[in-house]
């Protein structure tokens, strides 16, 4: 717990460094593969230092996350299979990502088989780490296209979310959003998926 804290003050210094936005491009990118902390601590305190920018960073959190879900794609659909064995990558990542072991991959390819791609929809939008789903999904030939579909609407719609209670309320809100972000992603995501549901039965 205290080098994931250590990583997070560093996250955070960022956002007083001229170089924060690359630094949210670099950490969203990483965040979609491999790194443990999520961007939105530092589009938040970009955004509270520049309110009238949020949906700037929000657009730089979103297209870097989502090819960062392109390169964790990559790596489970190129680098993960030695023949019908995990590679050295694979074990790699299983020894030292965070969250990120053989049980949970395998969890997920049963997640991919009775949902489809409507799990990598709730990936990118809660707390789930999404560097797991990105790269099972490269590694089971999940369809590409569809993946990149379902990636672009919900990390799109985590950030600007995030980015627009910002730049409507401020500070206030960041307390909020800290104490109650998992529970507010999580129901957002059941309204959306009702909705697609919904309209799938309509159609």
């Amino acid at each position: 717990m205290k080098t994931i804290r250590k990583i997070y003050d560093w996250v955070l210094h960022w956002s007083e460094s001229k170089y924060g936005p690359f630094a949210l491009f670099c950490l969203a990118f990483a965040e979609s593969s491999f790194f443990p902390i999520p961007p939105d601590v530092l589009l938040i305190a970009l955004a509270l230092g520049a309110r009238k920018k949020s949906f700037q960073f929000a657009i730089i959190c979103s297209l870097a996350s989502i090819a960062g879900g392109l390169f964790g794609y990559g790596i489970g659909h190129y680098l993960w299979w030695e023949g019908s064995a995990y590679s050295g990558i694979a074990h790699f990542f299983f020894n030292n990502i965070p969250g990120f072991t053989e049980q949970v991959f395998l969890s997920v390819q049963n997640q991919y088989d009775h949902y489809g791609l409507m799990i990598i929809f709730t990936a990118g939008f809660t707390p789930i780490p999404y560097k797991i789903f990105t790269i099972t999904a490269g590694a089971f030939d999940i369809n590409l296209f569809n993946f990149l579909i379902a990636s672009a609407i919900s990390r799109s719609a985590r950030f600007f979310l995030v980015a627009g209670l910002i730049w409507k309320f401020g500070k206030p809100i960041k307390l909020f959003i800290d104490k109650y972000f998992n529970i507010l992603t999580i129901v957002f995501t059941i309204l959306l998926i009702g909705g697609f549901i919904l309209i799938k039965y309509i159609i």
